[in-house]
């Protein structure tokens, strides 16, 4: 967390120049959820590109802390494979439209997010994502990440990752806005992200 700032000249407050909200949402009685959106402090706008992929790439193994996780890919999965072989990023065809990356290091990370931040993909955590998963993963390859709504009571979250649009839902029944602030704090603090909880 930063501090609240010093006025300048123009009265303006110098502010991070990103900002982190993390907040509890509202989909259903039944499910249990937590979005991070990343922002452009002044904009409001998401933050994009290089500095985005930084970031986010930092967040995703402290969100996961010491757990096992793998990334989801459903879509373009030509691409994906391509992009996994030419880099060296280990990976598995789950099912015919399901594309697994087993807990990939934060170098990974960064080459994936910067690649596909126009694609939404998914990310699973916990000791059920050591093996695979063939009923959520034959879901994934038919419904796409609507699969993770009858799946992710069996894991510590599970993410639906919406790089383009700076933001990150986590569906999960461990996991609460101040335990992910205190996770991602620590890791994002070399990026200036302002962290808070809206309302």
């Amino acid at each position: 967390m930063s501090s609240p700032g010093n006025a300048l000249g123009s009265g303006a407050l110098d502010l991070p120049p990103f900002s982190l909200d993390v907040e509890v949402l509202n989909l259903g009685a039944d499910v249990k959820a937590v979005g991070l959106e990343l922002l452009e402090t002044e904009s409001r706008e998401p933050v994009r590109g290089n500095k985005a992929a930084q970031i986010w790439s930092a967040a995703f193994p402290v969100l996961a802390a010491e757990e096992f996780y793998v990334l989801d890919f459903f879509s373009h999965l030509d691409r994906v494979r391509d992009f996994c072989s030419t880099h060296e990023i280990p990976f598995r065809e789950a099912a015919e439209r399901c594309l697994v990356v087993p807990k990939p290091t934060q170098t990974q990370l960064l080459d994936i997010f910067t690649r596909f931040e126009a694609e939404t993909f998914g990310m699973r955590v916990g000791p059920a994502a050591e093996t695979p998963d063939p009923a959520v993963e034959g879901e994934l390859s038919k419904r796409g990440l609507d699969a993770y709504q009858s799946a992710y009571t069996r894991y510590t979250f599970c993410a639906v990752c919406e790089p383009e649009d700076g933001w990150i839902t986590l569906l999960s029944e461990k996991l609460w806005p101040s335990e992910v602030i205190r996770r991602v704090r620590p890791a994002l603090q070399p990026f200036d992200v302002h962290i808070a909880r809206p309302n």
